[in-house]
């Protein structure tokens, strides 16, 4: 800016002196390199790249509150549009032993701000001696997703911790509840959880209900499918089943309909 300044300066009085001068002996204007001329007023100092095409996202993940604790569950396939990108992703990450985070969205940015997360909890940890809260991770979390609102940033993660159940997502908005479903298949998952669900159920109602729920939301919805990941938390911890294939819960239910005959099936 100082350059281009003082070579217009010197432009000025130069072309005053031309009047008694010749104009091939003094040059009319000095050529300065662009790296030194002032930069437009209108330039736009962010650049937004748009994607070679549209790509829709879908998933299946939920959670909820019962006398035992918190189930969290979730699906297992990364869709890209009308592809299945990964069958057998992690939707469900733990941050500490008391703590699983749900995550539907972008794969890319829920895996950065999961780990972004996780490392500001225990840097937390270590500089206090203690464990950061449950609602104080949800709103380190909203706090920092905040700024991205209006962005192409497309995070929605539930905090699944002993007790409590909260929603953050990319704008910033931050609900606590007893029931969360978010993703393509949630209007389907919420159908069955809002059917059956209810404080007084035992450990094993609740999983099997979290099971029916994933697998009835993925039956439907073609972003979500194949496994299905379950976590129980609990004032213990965490503890994790292990992953079942949901095309063998699918046999199970029309079985149990009667519509399918696993012997009379082997046979054919």
């Amino acid at each position: 800016y100082t350059v281009s300044v003082f070579t217009e300066s010197l432009n000025f009085k130069w072309r005053g002196e031309m009047t008694s001068k010749k104009a091939s002996d003094v040059p009319l204007e000095f050529h300065v390199p662009s790296l030194f001329k002032r930069p437009s007023s209108r330039a736009s100092h962010s650049v937004s790249v748009r994607r070679p095409f549209p790509l829709s996202h879908g998933t299946t993940t939920l959670g909820f509150i019962f006398q035992g604790g918190v189930i969290a569950a979730a699906d297992t396939r990364a869709s890209a549009g009308g592809l299945v990108a990964c069958p057998a992703v992690h939707k469900i990450t733990p941050i500490h032993s008391h703590l699983v985070v749900t995550s539907s969205g972008s794969g890319a940015d829920c895996m950065l701000w999961e780990r972004i997360l996780t490392r500001e909890i225990r840097l937390y940890q270590l500089r206090h001696k203690r464990r950061l809260s449950i609602r104080g991770t949800a709103k380190l979390l909203s706090l920092m997703l905040h700024p991205f609102k209006g962005t192409d940033v497309c995070v929605a993660l539930t905090l699944c911790g002993w007790d409590k159940l909260i929603y953050v997502c990319s704008d910033g908005a931050r609900l606590q509840g007893d029931i969360f479903s978010v993703g393509s298949g949630s209007p389907y998952a919420y159908g069955v959880l809002d059917r059956s669900l209810s404080w007084s159920l035992n450990k094993e109602e609740a999983i099997l209900l979290a099971r029916e729920a994933v697998f009835r939301a993925t039956h439907r919805d073609a972003y979500s499918g194949n496994n299905v990941d379950l976590f129980h938390v609990t004032a213990e911890g965490w503890r994790q089943r292990q992953r079942e294939d949901l095309k063998e819960e699918y046999y199970r239910d029309m079985e149990k309909r009667g519509l399918y005959n696993k012997t009379l099936f082997l046979a054919i």
